[in-house]
């Protein structure tokens, strides 16, 4: 049972001040383990930005002296980056930061407390969004513009329930596809990862938060974000209803929309069984009102941009974009269809490194199935957007030619997209 606060969604992006990105100089000299301490009234009380002088002081060029880092999303390597990410603690502000992002629709991948390009690409995209400079210069203006998305608290308590405890789940997941194929089902393989993944969270973050907690055991209370938690199956009621209240208040806005157009927004009833998805569960019901009409994938940024019919950007998300071995197109597509508990197929002909397999096998649906909880299928054949196994990783390493999100974010955008909607590969 989650004790789950209501959200106020808002459009805003603010590149925000992340008190503990910065210290300066002295940050560096000290021992990254004796951040602040990772406590609910820690994360809650954290600044996103500096006050007074030290505010002051930024404005006028001056060194931050309580964390306002400046800096534009590229200005820092990757070296530098992966420095920041190995501190031994999250820090407070930063997971206050990513949970507001995330509710935003401008993920940061998996929320855990740590810089890094997935993080800054959120912040850069939140800033362009609003009118703010890309460049996601850390400061008040930016910090306030995310902080009214919502004022609702980012940590919440939910209670482990008799389901959550019996799974079940994958005593190992084999390393290989082909013996993948030999189990009923692709799940979680241990109630840490399962709560963690449901809550949009890194497991060392979900443990960082609940150090002594049993997480395979009922009526155990833990601390998760607060960001809505995510499903593996068909949409719910809730995401239908919601559906169904965004369309109305759209409708309202724009006035009657022609019929013709809004049976061209429909899905299909099944996806096409595409390298690695045999469409299944695709939900009748939630069709309707999805705002976004063109996707952008940045290859470049390894970013998935989402736009609704006025051009506005309306989501972001990090994402891992094919690779050398199998590089992603270079064209334009259409979405097909969406299919929710998707099964994967998989073809000899694609031939994947490591994979043996001289006939094609089939691996049963989960959260671990290679192609994740939710596959949208595109209009270049064997080509989808889909989720992953590996949360963590999406931003970080290549894909198999695809567009990999995590599992969240994948159903995101897989309950705000339509068969038609536009979907542009950007190289550069």
């Amino acid at each position: 049972m989650i004790r789950y606060p209501s959200t106020r969604i808002g459009g805003g992006l603010a590149a925000l001040a992340l008190v503990a990105l910065a210290g300066g100089a002295q940050a560096e000299t000290k021992d990254k383990a004796e951040g602040p301490a990772l406590t609910r009234e820690a994360v809650e009380s954290a600044a996103l930005a500096p006050t007074g002088d030290a505010a002051k002081a930024d404005a006028q060029g001056g060194e931050p002296k309580t964390g306002a880092a400046k800096r534009t999303d590229r200005a820092e390597s990757k070296g530098e980056a992966a420095k920041r990410s190995g501190a031994t603690r999250p820090e407070p502000a930063l997971v206050k930061a990513q949970i507001l992002l995330d509710r935003a629709h401008f993920s940061p991948g998996a929320i855990d407390g740590r810089d890094g390009d997935n993080l800054r690409g959120a912040l850069a995209a939140f800033a362009s969004a609003n009118g703010l400079k890309a460049e996601t210069e850390i400061a008040p203006d930016l910090a306030d513009t995310l902080q009214a998305t919502s004022r609702d608290p980012v940590l919440t308590e939910y209670t482990v329930t008799e389901a959550d405890a019996a799974g079940p789940f994958v005593e190992k997941m084999p390393a290989k596809m082909e013996e993948q194929a030999d189990l009923d089902a692709l799940g979680y393989t241990s109630p840490r990862e399962m709560l963690a993944e449901r809550f949009h969270m890194a497991p060392d973050l979900l443990g960082a938060l609940n150090p002594d907690a049993d997480f395979g055991k009922a009526g155990t209370v833990i601390l998760v974000a607060a960001v809505k938690p995510l499903e593996t199956g068909k949409a719910t009621t809730e995401e239908k209803a919601a559906k169904k209240q965004a369309q109305e208040a759209g409708k309202t806005e724009s006035g009657k929309r022609d019929s013709s157009e809004r049976e061209s927004n429909k899905d299909t009833g099944k996806a096409t069984d595409t390298k690695g998805s045999n469409a299944q569960a695709v939900d009748p019901e939630a069709r309707d009102a999805k705002d976004v009409t063109r996707i952008e994938v940045d290859k470049e940024s390894r970013a998935v941009r989402a736009f609704d019919r006025d051009g506005k950007l309306v989501a972001f998300y990090p994402a891992s974009i094919g690779s050398e071995e199998k590089p992603a197109p270079s064209a334009e597509a259409k979405v097909e269809g969406v299919a929710y508990a998707p099964t994967y197929t998989y073809n000899p002909k694609y031939q994947f490194a490591g994979v043996k397999a001289k006939t094609k096998f089939t691996i049963p649906p989960g959260p671990n199935n290679p192609v994740g909880v939710v596959w949208i299928d595109l209009s270049i054949p064997s080509y989808g957007i889909h989720g992953t196994p590996e949360p963590e990783k999406v931003g970080k390493t290549e894909s198999h030619g695809c567009i990999r999100l995590t599992n969240w974010d994948a159903r995101d955008l897989a309950n705000r997209v339509s068969r038609g909607a536009q979907v542009v590969f950007k190289d550069e």
